[in-house]
């Protein structure tokens, strides 16, 4: 997907600077090594996809996804785990642009839905209210147990 302010690509290798900054972006604590290691191990998962927002050929945002299979009913569905854009970045269409690009992807695999969690803290606010934007109903709430 092209735009003639960025283009949507897959993320490789030579990614993963860019990867670790974004995802400390979200508040995410880690190194670029950590990311490296965390990148090869999703890059193996053929149900994963990656996928990067350039700007002036350096990266600005990223989404990743992957697909699974319901247990409550047939078929499959599209899970994002990840969608940043850097904060001077935004609003210009990157974060909208990356998820256009999963709902293509979503419906080329024949998913039939798209879920995602977002945070209920303040700061997410304006990412709750670009998914609304966007079409996604708050449907659950989720739980996390750290082990």
């Amino acid at each position: 997907m092209e735009n003639p302010k960025f283009i949507i690509r897959q993320a490789e290798e030579s990614d993963v600077t860019s990867l670790a900054v974004l995802m400390n972006t979200l508040g995410y604590t880690m190194t670029v090594e950590e990311m490296a290691e965390r990148f090869s191990n999703i890059l193996l998962q053929p149900n994963y996809q990656t996928l990067v927002a350039c700007y002036t050929n350096e990266v600005k945002g990223m989404i990743g996804a992957s697909y699974h299979y319901f247990y409550e009913q047939n078929g499959i569905y599209v899970r994002v785990t990840a969608l940043v854009t850097l904060p001077t970045y935004r609003r210009i269409g990157i974060g909208k642009a990356l998820l256009e690009a999963v709902e293509s992807w979503t419906k080329k695999i024949g998913a039939t839905c798209i879920l995602l969690n977002c945070g209920n803290r303040e700061e997410r606010k304006a990412a709750h209210d670009f998914y609304g934007a966007r079409g996604f109903e708050k449907k659950s709430i989720g739980y996390i147990k750290k082990l």
